[in-house]
């Protein structure tokens, strides 16, 4: 497993100059957008800092045609969601031909759908909480014998955390698969985890520091990612080291058969006997003040413009 270090300042100078005129997307049109509008803030302040030419695109009413990008070099994707995060705009920049930051298109789409998530990892024998989708003309009381006693229901594509539930009855799992098909078309069901959870961020096919989440929350939500001050940030993450590099290693399993490449994010829970269970990987984490990537970074000695640095060389030939 690669070991993630800081460059020295030869290598920040080398790939400096090999970044030309960068188009920094963000915004975008899902659920995330507020997010990404912080993320792409926080992401040209960097550029900025590093020197890099950029220009700032936000992608909320519709893609910027070729005429935009006819001097871009690359482009920096801060996009969160559907639309951004889902295989469609790298989908786009391929067509045009302009080199992108992060996963490509197949392993974009993959990562932003659960459910093929899910069965991709159990083909593999990677472990994942056992899961199914839901329909309206469910048996909802075999679901809950098969997954319960408590069930996690969620949009099988939508991310931070948006419209997860956690339910422990046939009436609220009613309820919650309603409201997730309100925001979905496609809504999955899977036995809930009690435990800590755990968030690994991956870059340049290195792992970084594990970091442990608690939070008084049900469990980590949107307000504990992007709002709440009282949510615990456990860095160093708590496990022992042999166990702290059993975990980056199924992370980085985890994240390498999706298809995934240049940095991203995998979430896991850890049950009550110890075991670690994949819930999802994350190919544009969140670049804000309250985001997992950057700490875990920070911790490994990688500032934060650094780190933009090198995501941003993901996109080099």
């Amino acid at each position: 497993m690669t070991k993630i270090s800081p460059l020295s300042q030869e290598e920040r100078s080398r790939l400096v100059a090999k970044a030309g005129r960068v188009a920094l997307f963000f915004g975008g049109q899902s659920a995330e957008r507020e997010v990404s509008l912080n993320s792409g803030q926080a992401v040209a302040a960097a550029l900025e800092w590093l020197e890099i030419e950029h220009l700032m695109i936000d992608t909320g009413d519709v893609f910027p045609g070729p005429e935009v990008l006819k001097d871009v070099d690359r482009v920096f994707l801060a996009l969160h969601g559907r639309g951004g995060e889902d295989g469609t705009i790298q989908g786009y920049l391929e067509a045009l031909q302009i080199p992108y930051t992060g996963s490509g298109v197949m392993a974009s789409a993959l990562a932003m759908d659960k459910v093929r998530t899910k069965q991709l990892w159990r083909g593999l024998e990677l472990p994942t909480p056992d899961f199914c989708v839901l329909s309206e003309s469910e048996d909802w009381v075999s679901v809950m014998q098969r997954l319960g006693p408590v069930i996690c229901v969620k949009p099988a594509h939508e991310g931070s955390s948006i419209g997860v539930q956690k339910v422990k009855s046939v009436a609220e799992l009613q309820a919650a698969f309603m409201a997730s098909a309100a925001l979905d078309t496609e809504v999955i069901a899977e036995t809930w985890v009690e435990g800590p959870e755990y968030t690994v961020g991956i870059l340049s096919e290195g792992a970084l520091p594990v970091i442990g989440l608690s939070t008084d929350h049900v469990f980590y939500d949107y307000d504990a990612k992007y709002l709440s001050d009282d949510t615990r940030y456990l860095l160093p993450s708590g496990l022992s080291q042999e166990e702290e590099l059993a975990l980056q290693q199924l992370s980085l399993d985890a994240f390498n058969a999706v298809g995934c490449k240049g940095w991203g994010r995998v979430d896991v829970m850890r049950d009550q006997e110890g075991r670690f269970w994949l819930l999802e990987v994350n190919t544009i984490p969140g670049m804000t003040d309250h985001s997992l990537t950057p700490m875990a970074a920070q911790a490994a000695g990688v500032d934060f413009n650094e780190l933009v640095l090198r995501i941003l060389a993901s996109s080099y030939a």
